[in-house]
């Protein structure tokens, strides 16, 4: 089951309302010492729905999930009970965590690389949880976090099962650190305020998803999938930059519709995009692309192992092999990685000291030629293919153009518009015209805000169910990390 999903929109979403307004109204009952209602029931409702909303798929898998939270919870409730023992049971729990992530993850990548070297190996064939990545990287922030003590241990299993499997957040992230939200689980109000702009913030991921990123992906695969053996250059250009598109606005509207429905229950979690593609450098991207990922890696990899105080390029592509690495076991994923990682490195000794100096316009055509080669390596696991397409994208092919570039840019004019556009802070640009417009007339400036958001969600809202119906293509990209 995916957000994007007429079944979501339509049977489970109100399904799960219904019921956690119910629980809402029975934790209203249960007063706590200082007055306030308890959260007990709605727990209870965000947890069941949470545990259907990932068993839909595979149920199996959910044994997995519940075990692992288990682990954790007895990890972190070691760690403080026993002072001396302290340091042994966050290694005991972090090696379960990386145990159980190698093991679905990794194993089978591994062992056919040993089949490459002829050693006689049978390759296991294991199916990857949705979502491992994202809850085991949550999983291994929570049992630091209570190591470091900047959060306390979770006294309550089911109270951390609830941290772990929250549905907005579970199978695609972001990454949420657990002090972030800990205090949030038993204690949280809901404003109007943040039900409006959680629907809001909803509708616009789910406009991203269905409007953009599924068209594009579309286009994507007419050039790099479907037409790969007579792919053009003009085409290799044009179905790279679609993926360049429909990456982001796949993932960037997953994120939106986590942090909308996140809001709307009371939970903050953090925000994993700030428009990426208006970088003026690969180390700018990497601080606007998946943001929740990359404070990850800095926080629990790239400082312990020393930061920018000793061995720092063997820290960053320590860092930037891993991030490849998590995202797939493929080479394709490594190559990206360090790609991006020598990239950064590079950039630290030369563009970054003189950026001041380098005309902006050149900057932004610099990174985003970067960023486009980058998803040229990211898109393909197979490595002939990506041979292929790189050959055609450099010229090596026998025809620059053809009539299908020619009409996948035309026939989609107002949807590469769309594109370019919403790829720029275009939301704040818009906000602050109007706060100068308006800013003097509070009762004006409310009216017309609220007014506006109610438009643009009717509009996303019914386009975006009118494509969903008869939709084939609406997986969410990254699910399969």
């Amino acid at each position: 089951m995916v957000f994007s999903d007429l079944f979501f929109l339509f049977v489970f979403l109100p399904a799960f309302i219904l019921l956690y307004s119910l629980a809402s109204l029975a934790d209203k009952a249960l007063k706590r010492q200082d007055g306030r209602p308890r959260h007990t029931f709605k727990n209870m409702a965000l947890v069941l729905f949470s545990l259907i909303f990932y068993a839909w798929g595979e149920p199996v898998y959910v044994i997995l999930m519940v075990i692992t939270v288990l682990l954790n919870y007895l990890s972190a409730r070691w760690m403080v009970s026993s002072r001396h023992h302290r340091k042994m049971a966050f290694v005991t729990g972090l090696v379960a965590n990386l145990l159980i992530l190698g093991s679905f993850k990794y194993l089978g990548f591994f062992a056919r690389i040993l089949v490459d070297l002829h050693v006689p190996l049978a390759v296991p064939q294991i199916g990857l949880p949705i979502g491992i990545s994202f809850y085991i990287f949550q999983s291994i922030s929570y049992l630091a976090d209570v190591y470091r003590e900047e959060s306390p241990a979770q006294k309550r299993y089911v109270d951390l099962l609830l941290y772990i499997s929250m549905f907005p957040q579970l199978i695609a992230g972001p990454i949420v650190r657990y002090g972030s939200i800990a205090r949030e689980i038993n204690d949280r109000r809901v404003s109007v305020e943040d039900m409006s702009d959680g629907i809001f913030r909803f509708v616009i991921g789910l406009g991203k998803k269905v409007i953009l990123a599924n068209q594009f992906s579309e286009i994507a695969d007419q050039f790099l999938a479907n037409g790969l053996p007579s792919l053009s250059t003009g085409g290799a250009w044009v179905g790279i930059i679609a993926f360049t598109f429909q990456i982001y606005f796949d993932f960037s509207g997953y994120s939106d519709m986590a942090i909308g429905m996140g809001r709307c229950l009371g939970f903050h979690f953090p925000e994993n995009f700030n428009h990426p593609y208006c970088s003026r450098s690969i180390t700018e991207f990497w601080r606007r692309w998946h943001i929740s990922l990359g404070s990850f890696f800095r926080d629990y990899v790239y400082i312990p192992l020393g930061g920018n105080r000793r061995r720092q390029v063997l820290n960053i592509l320590i860092v930037w092999f891993l991030t490849g690495m998590w995202h797939g076991a493929s080479w394709n994923f490594i190559i990206w990685g360090l790609y991006f990682g020598l990239i950064v490195m590079v950039e630290k000794f030369t563009i970054l000291p003189w950026s001041k100096h380098i005309p902006r316009p050149l900057l932004y055509v610099y990174s985003l030629l970067l960023i486009v080669l980058g998803w040229g390596i990211f898109y393909f696991e197979d490595m002939s293919a990506m041979k292929v397409f790189f050959a055609a994208l450099f010229g090596h092919t026998e025809h620059p153009t053809d009539f299908t570039v020619a009409s996948a840019i035309f026939d989609n004019f107002w949807l590469w518009t769309a594109a370019i556009l919403f790829c720029m802070p275009v939301r704040g640009w818009v906000t602050r015209a109007h706060s100068k417009l308006t800013g003097r007339h509070k009762a004006v400036h409310a009216t017309i805000s609220v007014t506006t958001q109610i438009v643009v969600s009717a509009v996303l809202l019914t386009a975006s169910v009118a494509l969903l119906v008869g939709a084939t293509n609406n997986a969410f990209l990254y699910t399969r990390f």
